[in-house]
């Protein structure tokens, strides 16, 4: 079997990419502090104090060093509540790659690898999915059905399939006349076959970009959505919510907006990084 493999100087060329290595190291380190999360966080942070009010953080004149970060306007611990809400961001990033990926990969495989009237089923879908403006359907169900960690999850799934859909047909139509896909065909093997071993692992590279891409999106949107008050419901301490909350005292306390900020902004950026790299990879070192 032959197929998109990337080679050793491919590998080497890429772990000496800066923008790889910044990339993965703040995903990395976000997916480390998301996981253990529970056990790192120095007070509960649901747990309300209001003779603690905005506490300024531990650097800045006025602040107390059992609160590095500071307090928000409830007197909950920032630090603790960021901390929360890097598992609150990836988990929404990921399974909404996971949601969107299925949907998008499985029509443009058997789109691509069809043809014929099923390839035109599925570009009608994804015609159809790119002329709904996403963020405005997002808001409309958001508001009609309320605030809810899972209700963000689906729509952002549901919303964001078409780029892994119009990857996925791209290039299962550029790999299945290949003399690899011919062969398997001449050794008699099943179109299950040939799908889950011949196509999908060779265009697995290429998804995988798109599946950063998109967990970028997925990330910002629901920030979007929590900053509005149609995201995650409070008092989960997500980013986006963290920013809204804050946003009246933003004159007189800019800290209390400026630190989720710049996480949101930070995590976005290495989740870019990562997916650049990969992107000019594949594009200079990936050989069919």
């Amino acid at each position: 079997m032959s197929g998109a493999v990337v080679t050793g100087s491919a590998r080497r060329s890429l772990m000496r990419n800066w923008g790889f290595l910044v990339g993965a190291g703040i995903v990395g380190f976000c997916a480390v502090i998301a996981l253990i999360a529970p056990w790192i966080v120095p007070y509960d942070p649901f747990a309300i104090d209001l003779e603690r009010r905005l506490v300024p953080p531990s650097f800045m004149e006025g602040g107390d060093p059992r609160n590095f970060l500071g307090t928000d306007q409830l007197g909950r611990d920032y630090l603790s509540r960021l901390i929360y809400g890097a598992r609150i961001s990836m988990v929404i990033g990921v399974l909404t790659v996971i949601t969107s990926g299925l949907i998008g990969i499985t029509l443009g495989v058997l789109g691509g690898f069809y043809g014929g009237k099923i390839d035109d089923f599925v570009v009608f879908c994804i015609t159809t999915r790119l002329s709904i403006p996403a963020v405005l359907v997002a808001l409309a169900v958001a508001a009609l059905r309320g605030s809810s960690f899972m209700l963000v999850v689906l729509v952002l799934g549901l919303l964001l399939w078409d780029r892994f859909a119009v990857v996925a047909r791209s290039t299962t139509m550029q790999i299945r006349n290949l003399d690899y896909v011919a062969a398997a065909w001449c050794a008699g093997v099943s179109r299950w076959w040939v799908l889950t071993r011949e196509v999908l692992p060779n265009i697995a590279t290429h998804l995988a970009v798109v599946a950063t891409l998109e967990m970028a999106l997925a990330i910002l949107l629901e920030a979007a959505l929590s900053f509005l008050g149609l995201g995650v419901p409070p008092p989960l301490p997500s980013w986006g919510l963290m920013i809204s909350e804050a946003k009246e005292y933003m004159f007189f306390e800019p800290w209390v907006i400026i630190i989720p900020g710049a996480a949101l902004f930070v995590l976005v950026l290495g989740v870019n990084l990562l997916g650049d790299a990969l992107r000019d990879m594949m594009g200079t070192d990936l050989s069919r």
